[in-house]
């Protein structure tokens, strides 16, 4: 239920919105051409997504595309809580940003659907919310300039946050809209330094959705299956590159030598040092 509701708007669409709510809560987010950032001022916030939900605390935010939406957010302990909403529309966006859009909106080279993502306690976006209450308290401060100046400032600091790779590749979306197959994700990520719940968030599924999907495709579990793919890689650039074996073992997605030296040994049955020694012995022979 919601007890209190304050909103800013600029040029004639909701910008910034605080909301004061108390259980039981529940919001669908409707099919719109948006992006909205939510930020837990107090309370927890469950959001539902494909079977699966993510818990959303205080200070904490979920930035969330809504081109293909739903889902939806609830309250998650019984408690009071207040969330403030700020929203970014794409003709918004192009007519503050009139010669070019800021990179952060520009579509990246990494193939990935993900449409949300939860934003971990970053100070930058406390203060500016901070600064955001300061408004509400007194709206008679507000007008069009302050708020394109507070538009732009989000827009700059989340630039800045250590998920900006995440949040670009979402509000991207906004101004390039592609959806890619369940195969050209895996495929496109295979040797990246990506696990199983990252590549599931990349193809915009839960965990369980993404690994029933993955064993229906590929007829493997994707641990096994992105494995051997790596091992395989890794083979191959032992023939063919000079590189040093830790070098390869992280091109090929592996973070730890030990565990790739393990790993390649009970493919291989033979270390990786021996195996590009052999492979090599025997081609000069």
């Amino acid at each position: 239920m919601v007890t209190d509701y304050k909103k800013f708007e600029l040029f004639g669409k909701t910008f910034i919105q605080k909301v004061d709510i108390k259980p039981p809560f529940e919001f669908a987010f409707p099919v719109a051409e948006q992006a909205c950032l939510l930020y837990m001022l107090k309370g927890e916030t469950k959001f539902q997504f494909d079977n699966d939900s993510i818990n959303i605390p205080a200070n904490h935010a979920l930035l969330l595309n809504c081109l293909n939406s739903g889902k939806q957010i609830a309250d998650s302990n019984n408690s009071d809580g207040e969330i403030v909403i700020v929203t970014f529309h794409p003709d918004i966006l192009k007519k503050i940003y009139e010669r070019e859009l800021p990179s952060i909106f520009q579509k990246r080279e990494k193939i990935s659907n993900q449409s949300s993502g939860k934003i971990n306690n970053d100070f930058l976006i406390q203060k500016y919310i901070e600064g955001l209450l300061f408004y509400f308290e007194n709206p008679s401060l507000v007008n069009d300039e302050i708020l394109v100046l507070k538009l732009k400032e989000i827009i700059l600091l989340l630039s800045q946050t250590q998920d900006a790779e995440i949040i670009q590749v979402i509000l991207s979306q906004l101004f390039s809209p592609a959806t890619y197959t369940f195969k050209q994700v895996i495929e496109a990520n295979l040797f990246s330094q990506v696990n199983v719940d990252e590549l599931a968030q990349k193809t915009n599924l839960s965990v369980s959705s993404f690994k029933r999907e993955f064993k229906k495709i590929y007829n493997d579990s994707p641990a096994s299956y992105i494995k051997n793919k790596r091992l395989e890689r890794a083979a191959e650039l032992l023939l063919v590159s000079d590189a040093r074996i830790t070098d390869i073992a992280f091109d090929c997605g592996f973070n730890d030598l030990a565990n790739f030296t393990k790993s390649f040994h009970d493919k291989y049955h033979t270390p990786p040092s021996d195996f590009r020694l052999l492979n090599k012995t025997d081609k000069k022979r």
